[in-house]
Order: structure tokens, then sequence, then C-alpha cells
């Protein structure tokens, strides 16, 4: 060693294990409902979120969507990675997931995902994500933008 020596620090690090085993399923991750308008029977374990990242709002957690859960419709102002744990996930697009796949969607990029079986998946986005109505067009900053679709 040079005449700096390193000294390891004690830090808080979180380790989740096999989890492409019983990890998912054996207490070691604590889930807790994921409570947005437009999403529905979605648990989440947050590793970091928005609050703790400041404005450009980065998050990072493992989602665990029972069957027949979505997400809700939104548009991304950063990447987002997927990485599916187990199970299917099925984005509107009619793209479909299975374990071990990874996504990358795109800074304005809109969508929204679903899993009819249930699935698992670790989710990381580098920003926040906007909220969208059904119908509804991403906001260019022009008047008509942003307007509800006409509908029938």
């Amino acid at each position: 060693m040079t005449d700096l020596e390193y000294t390891p620090q004690e830090r808080p690090v979180e380790v989740l294990t096999d989890l492409f085993g019983e990890g998912l399923t054996n207490g070691q991750i604590t889930w807790r409902p994921y409570v947005q308008p437009g999403r529905e029977a979605v648990d989440v374990h947050w590793f970091y979120t928005g609050d703790e990242t400041g404005a450009d709002g980065a998050e990072a957690y493992i989602s665990s969507f029972s069957p027949g859960a979505h997400g809700d419709l939104h548009r991304h102002l950063g990447f987002e990675i997927l990485f599916i744990l187990d199970g299917e996930l099925v984005n509107d697009n009619g793209d479909r997931y299975r374990a071990g796949t990874l996504v990358v969607e795109r800074p304005d990029s809109i969508h929204r995902v679903s899993s009819p079986n249930g699935c698992k998946m670790l989710v990381i986005r580098e920003k926040r994500t906007l909220p969208l109505r059904d119908g509804e067009l991403p906001d260019s900053g022009l008047v008509l933008d942003g307007a509800l679709l006409p509908t029938g």
C-alpha cells in the first residue's frame, strides 16, 4: 500500500439474495403498496426514491404485480430499465417480457404495463415519470397539446 491507507467505512448496504429463486418470497423483501392514480394491485420494495435523489426524481425498486395488475399511463422524462425477475410483464404495444428479459424505455416514451398472471421486476429510473390520463398527449408547451383526444 501507499502512504494513504484505505480503511473500509461502515455504511448501510442493502443486499438481496437468490432473486431468481426463493429470494422474492422468503421474507427478505418488505413489500409496500404502490399507491398512485391509475396503478392497481402493485407492491414495491424501494431502494431509493425521488425524495432522496432530488428534483429529477431518480428511483429504484423491485415491483410485484399481482395477477391482473397494471401500472399508470405515463411519459418518461429519462431512461427506465426494467429487468423481469419472475412471471411475465405485458407492455401496451403488445410486447411480452418473461423472466430474464431486460427492457430499456427511452426518454419521452409513453406506455402502460400490466401483468395478467403476475410478475416481479427490478425498476431503475434515472428521472421521474409524468402521469397521463387515457387519451392525453404529452405536453410540448403548445396550448392544444396535452388536451384529451376525442373518443368514439
